[in-house]
C-alpha cells in the first residue's frame, strides 16, 4: 500500500474530508435526520428509532461528534444530542460551487 500525501492537502479540505466521510454511512444519516426532524433527543430515542443495537448507534454517534456534525450535552445520566454547524458553511459553499460550475448542456443523452 502506498504511503499517503495527507499533508499536501489543505487543512479546510481535510476538515470538510472527515465531515463526508462521516455522512457516508446510511446510519449516520438516519441520525441526522431524526436530530433534523427531532431538534434534540436523548441516545435512547434514537436507539428506538433506528434498526441498529445500542452500541452501533454509541458509535456512529462518536463519529458524528468526531467530525463536528452533531454537539452532546450531558443530561443527568444520559447525552442530549443536537446538530451543530460548524462545518455548515465549508458544506454549503463547497456544493453551491459544484453547483454552480455545472454546465447545463453538460452530459445530455441526446447525440
Amino acid at each position: 500500500m502506498g504511503v499517503t500525501k495527507i499533508d499536501s492537502y489543505s487543512p479546510s479540505v481535510l476538515a470538510l474530508s472527515e465531515v463526508f466521510k462521516a455522512l457516508g454511512h446510511p446510519a449516520r444519516l438516519s441520525i441526522v435526520q431524526y436530530l433534523i426532524d427531532k431538534g434534540t433527543c436523548i441516545c435512547g430515542d434514537i436507539v428506538d428509532e433506528l434498526p441498529l443495537a445500542q452500541a452501533s448507534i454509541s458509535r456512529h454517534l462518536q463519529e458524528l461528534k468526531n467530525a463536528g456534525i452533531i454537539k452532546g450535552q450531558i443530561s443527568g445520566t444520559s447525552v442530549c444530542y443536537c446538530l451543530s454547524d460548524d462545518h455548515l458553511e465549508s458544506m454549503l459553499t463547497l456544493i453551491n460551487s459544484i453547483k454552480l460550475s455545472i454546465p447545463k448542456s453538460c452530459c445530455d443523452d441526446t447525440p
